[in-house]
């Protein structure tokens, strides 16, 4: 793969978390581009190590995870990162199906939730089912990361689905959460309140490590149009939840970033305002453009990455880099960090993922 003309990945990185999250919190104005992502699918990892860093192959995390752990930092330093999103601490049993996955860099299946049922309809299934525990979570990947992190980077850490995804889709399935929200609403309570504290037990252990910057949450709490969930709801079963890891975080001098796909109006203010969080993240041209939550919101929240996944997959180079750097001059320099509008998949094209890094570099050195 050719990167002619292109300045990432980059020779020397000079990562600076500090000054990033001054940025972030608004106590300084961005002098380059940072940049922020929830995460690169491996398959573009794998593709970026090898084809562009040079790694003889890319390590499998079950066979060597001390090697892919060096690598996925060797990724993250590379591409111009000040920080290494590490998660996966806790896994939830859940029910699930399974198809081909078609894109480019194929992993050959593709998993999804069975939205119409999970694997608690009952109090029986609630006292059968095989609860994680935060003191059985083995914290071997924080720690390692955190050992071997280069100076300057720190971790923004989470250790699964978020509450409002494990309930909604591991355990209870939507259909079934909707339907027992009114039948046996407090069985509802029940299993929010134990993946919250389980969630919470997690993060009350991980601020006694070494490098961590921040809890980079992701719970995705809507789609097209509104949340899933009324606004009611959310307050009573998930916001108080993500209010108690804010507050754990701000505790101990760390950010509280939220990842949610989907039409939050409804609730920005109560994540703003009450909540307290840092930084959200995860955007759509066709719900509302990152240039327009940030014309709205980036006075009382920090705004991350917001280059649509679509056109991140579909344009030419020329109008790609024109789009991004669009963004670039409505969104910076204040409270703002450059990625994609959701995550780098593996349908993205890598070409067009190392264009985008490649704009946020042109526009730091364009305005030394």
């Amino acid at each position: 793969m050719t990167t002619n003309g292109l300045r990432v990945p980059l020779a020397k990185p000079e990562p600076n978390f500090d000054e990033l999250r001054q940025v972030i919190l608004g106590h300084e104005t961005a002098r380059r581009v940072h940049f922020a992502e929830l995460y690169a699918d491996p398959e573009i990892v794998r593709r970026v190590l090898e084809d562009v860093l040079g790694e003889p192959a890319a390590a499998s995390l079950d066979q060597d995870p001390e090697t892919y752990y060096r690598q996925l930092i060797k990724f993250w330093h590379r591409m111009g990162y000040d920080y290494i999103w590490i998660s996966g601490a806790i896994e939830f049993a859940r029910a699930e199906k399974v198809a081909e996955d078609t894109a480019d860099l194929s992993r050959g299946k593709r998993s999804w939730v069975d939205e119409r049922g999970g694997l608690i309809a009952s109090w029986g299934d609630y006292e059968r089912y095989p609860w994680p525990r935060p003191e059985d979570v083995d914290y071997s990947r924080y720690e390692f990361v955190a050992r071997h992190l280069p100076p300057g980077m720190k971790m923004m850490v989470c250790p699964s689905s978020g509450v409002f995804e494990v309930v909604s889709e591991h355990l209870l399935g939507f259909e079934g959460m909707s339907i027992m929200l009114f039948e046996n609403p407090e069985l509802v309570e029940a299993v929010f309140n134990r993946v919250g504290e389980t969630i919470y037990g997690f993060y009350r252990n991980i601020v006694t490590l070494d490098n961590v910057g921040g809890f980079f949450q992701g719970d995705d709490l809507g789609f097209k149009t509104s949340t899933f969930l009324s606004p009611r709801h959310l307050a009573k079963h998930v916001l108080p939840w993500h209010k108690r890891y804010a507050e754990l975080a701000h505790a101990h001098g760390l950010m509280y970033w939220l990842h949610s796909c989907g039409n939050l109006r409804e609730i920005m203010d109560a994540l703003i305002d009450d909540v307290k969080i840092d930084a959200i993240h995860s955007f759509q041209d066709e719900i509302i453009p990152v240039t327009e939550f940030k014309e709205t919101y980036g006075d009382r929240v920090a705004v991350l990455g917001g280059i649509d996944v679509d056109k991140l997959c579909r344009l030419g180079e020329g109008e790609l880099r024109a789009y991004i750097r669009h963004i670039l001059d409505r969104c910076m320099p204040r409270r703002y960090a450059l990625g994609s509008g959701n995550s780098v998949a593996n349908y993205v094209p890598v070409r067009n993922y190392l264009i985008m890094m490649d704009e946020g570099a042109r526009w730091s050195q364009a305005q030394a």
